[in-house]
């Protein structure tokens, strides 16, 4: 599918040109305008159909789609996001996925921020051809009208992987979440800084769970029943990490003696876990979200990703060299 990024590279401007072009604003000359109408079409991009809305001082509501699987670990995010909002004069409107499509219209609301995994692309993608501006919070959608403002999850993976190797770990296994963009970037990351090393990751060491505590319970109760146990289990989020340590000390196994844990996320109860882990700013997160949504809804924003970065939080779930 072709997106503005492949129009702005074709036409050597920046995306935020391409997608004030294709808003139908003119604070740019009408050769350039010209030019990336002319190469959306050649390249098959389906030019949408600007509206001009009247703004309306009576609707300034903001939706806020997120997964209800696990509230806690979007308070911080929902806390950054009424504080911009609610200083705006904006209000918000909290719904799961089963709701959003029909609240993301201008009959309920101004615009979306995206957090639920199972709002799927085909649904967010109709809904910003209306001229309806969204936010992603949980992916990367390259369509006119949808910004995402994404965790750089691969960096701060790979350092901490990397950095366990150097500190002597050697056996690896991995417990996956559920098949996110986020889940998939933060494999990636752990891949290649094992195969950067030189260190054979095998199949049988690949687990999946469901983001939930539960699954890591049970991941840990079948490394402890195979034959090839693992010095450390790196975890896609800190739940299933911290279901999989209590398993273990349940057992009797000591942590990080005996296996090291570690987790992504720094959810609230990993602190008292001990569990290392990557800390997201979800505050910030939900802060620039709101910011970014507001300015798109008034006309002042960009379209172009914002990517933010994480920071790994050592702890006692494992045993290494940090200096």
């Amino acid at each position: 599918m072709v997106g503005i990024k492949d129009i702005a590279r074709e036409a050597g401007v920046s995306i935020a040109t391409v997608s004030n072009v294709l808003h139908g604003k003119r604070n740019m000359s009408d050769k350039t305008r010209e030019k990336i109408l002319a190469i959306a079409k050649e390249l098959g991009y389906e030019l949408p159909k600007i509206r001009i809305k009247e703004k309306s001082s009576d609707n300034k509501t903001i939706v806020v789609n997120f997964s209800d699987f696990d509230t806690n670990f979007y308070l911080n995010i929902l806390h950054g996001i009424s504080d911009y909002a609610y200083s705006k004069d904006y209000d918000i409107m909290v719904c799961t996925s089963r709701n959003a499509e029909k609240y993301m219209s201008d009959a309920y609301s101004t615009g979306c921020i995206n957090i639920d995994y199972r709002c799927e692309d085909s649904m967010l993608i109709k809904a910003a051809e209306n001229n309806y501006p969204i936010i992603v919070l949980d992916r990367e959608i390259n369509h006119f009208g949808i910004k995402s403002v994404i965790v750089n999850n691969y960096d701060a993976e790979k350092e901490m992987v990397e950095t366990l190797i150097k500190s002597g770990y050697e056996r690896f296994a991995y417990l996956s979440g559920m098949d996110t963009d986020d889940n998939k970037e933060r494999y990636r990351a752990f891949r290649d800084a094992l195969s950067a090393h030189g260190i054979t990751f095998h199949r049988r060491d690949h687990y999946e769970g469901n983001w939930r505590e539960k699954s890591g319970t049970q991941a840990a109760r079948l490394l402890m029943l195979s034959e090839h146990m693992p010095q450390v289990l790196v975890c896609a989020n800190d739940m299933m990490a911290i279901g999989a340590m209590r398993k273990f000390r349940e057992a009797g196994l000591r942590v990080p003696e005996d296996i090291a844990v570690c987790g992504f996320d720094d959810a609230f109860v990993s602190k008292y876990m001990g569990l290392t882990t990557v800390e997201v700013p979800n505050y910030e997160r939900g802060f620039l979200a709101a910011q970014s949504l507001v300015e798109l809804i008034e006309g002042t924003g960009s379209y172009e990703s914002l990517k933010i970065g994480a920071r790994i939080k050592w702890r006692t779930s494992t045993l290494v060299k940090t200096s």
